[in-house]
């Protein structure tokens, strides 16, 4: 069974920084798009940034210049760092991994990030 393991939320002021890993069970290199994602309470999931296996980045337009989305396949890991964050970043936090070959797409369990004012 696929594992997806978020980590780093947490509690932090406006205007300040936090790194989101996610750890996968699986050997994500070559075939996994992996991505975040985030809903805030009474939202719908939306997607926050994602990578292909070769490094194509997506990012939303409200968090484009402030959000790094990265990938060590070594390490079958993802991370998002997210810098000048903002209260209206407060989210769940989700890792994802699309498999872009076969039929697959897995999530991990969330992470909480909350941004005070």
């Amino acid at each position: 069974q696929v594992q997806l393991v978020e980590s780093g939320g947490g509690l932090v002021q406006s205007g300040g920084s936090l790194r989101l890993s996610c750890v996968a069970s699986i050997n994500i290199g070559s075939i996994y798009t992996m991505g975040w994602y985030r809903q805030a309470l009474g939202t719908q999931r939306e997607l926050v940034a994602r990578i292909s296996p070769v490094g194509t980045t997506t990012y939303a337009d409200s968090v484009k210049d402030r959000f790094t989305i990265s990938r060590d396949d070594s390490r079958n890991t993802v991370y998002l760092q997210m810098n000048d964050l903002y209260p209206e970043d407060t989210a769940v936090y989700f890792c994802n991994a699309d498999n872009t070959v076969w039929a697959g797409n897995y999530w991990g369990q969330g992470t909480q990030v909350t941004v005070s004012s």
